[in-house]
């Protein structure tokens, strides 16, 4: 049975009723057991569990300090290309949104990823709009074999593939992919993803299932918070997180806390996810799920950042770009503006072209980052917390 039958067969609004009645009681039963179900994760997520943050927090910091010690793995996004087919409401590559795009070569790709490890990162992910066209199977094997010999850990955010897709990229060196759902509400993704391949539900929910088939040893998950209730979206995560902990037991799992962040297309987050739901939130994963990666990006702000690492947080990625060429302006000459999925030649002299202050190239970004510190600056907090910041944490060498 895969994870969508096991989805579909869930009492999510019961879990969500249960989530927001909990008083005090349950929630401090559910946080003395030494093991967790999804009805207690639902207590720890609850309004009365915000009342005693303080001891979720206690007990997160804890298991944190035993299952993976003093260190946060730091890692950096490297976009390959910000062409898309989609229609996503809330992303700033949708295809109808007019921007400034450009697919990056692999040996472009190579240049951007020597700038990545000059300054200390050896953990890559990298990311690309969904667009068969510019971003292939082969293109992206290209990619990975051009940057596994110098980049130990190479790990994938592109568009869902088959599993015999995904098997060449594993083989080329590839060790990690991450896949967003976006929403695991029905309703709002039907209404958020209005045109291309993304619009399949059930296709991406399962995207992490065959990506272990294929062989990758670590699954990231998330859903993207501000598109639907916080809540439902946690505990439909958790679910997942279950699910791919029992079944695909051999790779590790990771989860993501993104909210959404302003993009082109100026989407307004249609829900709302404050802080201290954020804190609560790591702490839940934390103690439902000891042994996973908890991912903090530069979606967040420095000072909201810095007092997350104590609580659960092991990866953060820094010095991000979210543009193709961000780190070293490549492809630049390449940009072409599209409108409603039409390539517009860009005239000579246009002010497209003017270079823009602190950027290496004009290229549209995904989304605005708010944490804009430099990796070293990242590094320094991380010492100053009496964390040990980790570029590197595994080589192919070690399953040769």
């Amino acid at each position: 049975m895969s994870f969508v039958a096991e989805f579909n067969a869930l009492p999510l609004p019961s879990l969500v009723r249960k989530s927001l009645t909990a008083g005090a009681a349950p929630v401090r039963e559910s946080l003395s057991k030494p093991r967790l179900a999804l009805t207690d994760f639902a207590h720890l997520i609850s309004p009365a569990a915000s009342e005693c943050l303080e001891s979720l927090s206690q007990r997160s910091h804890r298991l944190t300090q035993q299952r993976f010690g003093k260190v946060i793995r730091l890692f950096a996004p490297l976009y390959l290309s910000n062409e898309c087919i989609n229609n996503c409401q809330y992303c700033g590559f949708s295809r109808d949104n007019a921007i400034l795009r450009v697919t990056l070569s692999p040996e472009e790709v190579k240049r951007e990823a020597k700038a990545l490890q000059e300054q200390g990162f050896r953990n890559v992910l990298l990311v690309a709009g969904e667009h068969p066209k510019f971003v292939s199977p082969a293109y992206l094997e290209d990619c990975i074999r051009a940057l596994h010999a110098e980049i130990p850990s190479v790990s994938l955010e592109v568009g869902p593939l088959e599993t015999a897709e995904y098997r060449p990229l594993v083989a080329a060196g590839a060790d990690g992919l991450v896949v967003y759902q976006e929403t695991y509400d029905r309703g709002v993704y039907a209404q958020m993803h209005t045109a291309g391949p993304k619009r399949n539900f059930d296709w991406r929910l399962e995207t992490p299932e065959r990506a272990y088939t294929a062989g990758f040893r670590r699954l990231g998950i998330s859903p993207l918070y501000g598109l639907a209730d916080w809540r439902f979206e946690a505990i439909s995560v958790a679910a997942h997180a279950d699910y791919l902990l029992r079944n695909c037991w051999k790779a590790q799992v990771t989860i993501s806390l993104p909210r959404l962040r302003p993009c082109a297309g100026e989407f307004q987050p249609l829900t709302h996810m404050n802080d201290r739901d954020l804190a609560q939130l790591v702490c839940a994963f934390r103690i439902m799920f000891p042994d996973a990666g908890l991912v903090l990006s530069t979606r967040e702000p420095s000072r909201l950042r810095d007092g997350l690492v104590p609580l659960g947080i092991t990866l953060m990625s820094a010095g991000s770009h979210t543009e193709p060429g961000g780190y070293t302006g490549a492809g630049r000459e390449k940009l072409h503006q599209t409108v409603r999925g039409r390539i517009v030649e860009l005239a000579s002299g246009a002010s497209e072209w003017a270079p823009q202050t602190n950027r290496a190239t004009n290229a549209t970004g995904q989304f605005d980052i708010a944490d804009e510190r430099s990796p070293q600056e990242v590094a320094d907090l991380i010492r100053r917390l009496g964390y040990e910041p980790v570029w590197k944490d595994w080589d192919a060498a070690l399953m040769a």
